[in-house]
């Protein structure tokens, strides 16, 4: 160790108070090996990193739980198997913090579900994978029967009877068309540099028009599309503003909204003369200006 941290990193440093009859640095610092891994060690339960053995579905939000997603667990023993331990894991899912709880199955070899989630069953059919169907354990014992061979020796011949044609035509075709390695390369290359220069005469095309993209070859498909599409004249375009605007005014005629403000005029020059009249009648009328000057030069004359 060449300097103190890395002493320390690899837990080789013992400080100065430290004596050997004190026992390891871990009984000397009051703690355990495992540090928080064992914080429940006297309930007989381990700290541990727990990896799902498969996809299952959460029993808390239903979302999946793929396999190797790992979590903190739980570890205790619950029973034995003869004397095979049987090993008990919780944990919290991520999703929702729903407990989730697995244990081990020795007698089957696999871990089992106990509560909070479901296994995801993942089955697929032979015919529609086309894969075969492996023989199981039983069906494996049978085959070494003789009599079992012989009641079926006559389906399978009858099977392979039925298959040999289209296994023969397939290998042939397979046959004549890997036969000539040249001819097949010459022939590939050849469609690449028809393409290549297809697709050159199209970008030229397009440059001549002033386009910076390459236009694909016209189709009947597009055309027919382009015939349905209608783009809207500026008669309709009028037309359509005109419902707009009818559609947005008031449903009553302009005299009747003129003969409206008619009345709201008179209703005001009614006010003020009523207020005039009463002015004059408790005297506080004040006569103006012009009334004042004219009164003033009749006086004079």
């Amino acid at each position: 160790m060449s300097t103190l941290a890395a002493a320390r990193a690899d837990n080789f440093y013992y400080p100065p108070e430290w004596t050997p009859d004190q026992g390891s640095l871990n009984k000397f610092n009051g703690q355990h090996a495992l540090r928080e891994r064992a914080r429940k060690l006297d309930q007989g339960i381990l700290i541990i990193r727990f990896e799902m053995p498969y996809n299952i579905w959460c029993g808390g939000c239903n979302s999946m739980i793929a396999k190797g997603v790992r979590f903190n667990a739980e570890k205790k023993q619950v029973g034995n198997y003869y004397s095979t331990k049987i090993w008990s894991f919780t944990m919290k899912a991520a999703c929702c913090r729903h407990e989730i709880v697995i244990q081990t199955d020795p007698k089957n070899c696999q871990y089992v579900i106990i509560s909070g989630a479901q296994q995801k069953v993942e089955e697929y059919d032979n015919e529609d994978a086309e894969t075969l169907a492996l023989p199981v354990d039983e069906e494996k014992g049978k085959l070494s029967d003789p009599f079992y061979r012989l009641e079926h020796q006559e389906n399978d011949i009858k099977k392979k009877k039925e298959a040999e044609p289209v296994l023969v035509r397939l290998q042939r075709v397979s046959d004549a068309r890997h036969a000539d390695d040249y001819a097949l390369n010459k022939v590939l290359r050849s469609k690449l540099r028809n393409q290549k220069k297809r697709v050159a005469e199209e970008e030229a095309a397009s440059r001549k028009m002033g386009l910076n993209f390459r236009l694909l070859p016209p189709s009947e498909a597009d055309t027919a599309a382009a015939s349905r599409v209608k783009f809207a004249t500026k008669f309709h375009k009028n037309q359509k503003e005109k419902r707009a605007l009818i559609n947005s005014s008031s449903i009553f005629s302009s005299t009747s909204t003129s003969t409206a403000k008619q009345f709201e005029l008179a209703g005001k020059r009614r006010k003020i003369n009523a207020s005039a009249a009463s002015n004059l009648l408790v005297g506080g009328y004040k006569p103006s200006s012009w009334a004042r000057s004219a009164s003033s030069g009749k006086k004079r004359s």
